[in-house]
């Protein structure tokens, strides 16, 4: 469904650069979540799929075509687009945002008005008490429940996400990880996840491409990863879920079920 080969980018002629060589395809219906710290290049490499940002070399290609021979403003029209902290026209209010890019595609008001119930189900928001609300008057889970569904409004078969759930709280943006993943399987969606957190990687991506310094340095399945991470950058982005992991599995068996110290009494108590 996309496929990347030998895609680079640079901004200075070649001094430097922000992605180098990187090829990747990501299979219909498929999740590959790029994972990385800042400033590996994951997002200049999202960008570049949908042309927001214009690759040195290389090619990209979508369902077969090449988007560097499409109309950006065509592609990005059929390619939904998910930000951190979403991008909702303030001025507008929940239906309008959804109906964006229906309507500079000209469908027609009625097609419009019943998609935008739809997309509004399915994200979880009853659209008769949301549809007429400003962004402001949204929780911050809510405005990215609207953000998904104006991302996917036009029925676009590609999903491009932009670390997408980074400025939720931890109970809304674990809810809005087992909505997506409901989403993603009624839909058929390819999704592309960028994200710094590896964990969030793990549970939500088939596949993951662990970049670092503008390249690809491994790509596998959760599990491969974490059976045999084959690099040690690779290594050290595991080990926070690992230890997070291995912390739950110890107080799970701490006797009484403590904390840390696992039951042990603090000073209060010695009398």
């Amino acid at each position: 469904m996309i496929t990347l080969e030998n895609v680079s980018k640079t901004y200075d002629a070649g001094a430097h650069y922000a992605v180098r060589e990187v090829s990747l395809r990501v299979e219909e219906g498929e999740t590959l979540a790029l994972v990385g710290s800042s400033g590996c290049g994951k997002t200049t490499t999202l960008k570049m799929i949908n042309r927001l940002t214009e690759p040195t070399s290389g090619r990209i290609e979508i369902g077969g075509r090449d988007v560097l021979k499409a109309d950006p403003v065509e592609l990005r029209r059929g390619v939904g687009y998910v930000i951190q902290g979403v991008g909702l026209f303030p001025h507008w209010n929940v239906a309008r945002n959804i109906g964006a890019v229906p309507r500079l595609l000209g469908w027609p008001r009625a097609k419009i008005d019943a998609r935008v119930d739809e997309l509004l189900h399915l994200v979880g928001m009853e659209p008769a008490r949301y549809r007429d609300r400003a962004p402001r008057e949204l929780s911050g889970g809510q405005r990215q429940r609207v953000g998904v569904a104006r991302a996917l409004a036009a029925r676009p078969g590609v999903m491009l996400m932009d670390e997408p759930f980074g400025a939720l709280d931890p109970v809304t943006r674990d809810t809005l990880h087992d909505e997506l993943v409901v989403i993603r399987k009624k839909l058929n969606l390819t999704i592309v996840l960028v994200t710094h957190d590896m964990t969030e990687a793990l549970l939500l991506a088939d596949r993951i491409a662990v970049m670092h310094e503008g390249r690809v340095l491994r790509i596998g399945a959760p599990r491969e990863l974490l059976r045999h991470a084959g690099d040690p950058f690779v290594e050290s982005m595991l080990a926070t879920p690992r230890r997070q992991a291995e912390r739950l599995e110890s107080l799970a068996h701490a006797p009484g079920g403590g904390g840390p110290d696992n039951g042990a009494p603090d000073a209060g108590d010695a009398r």
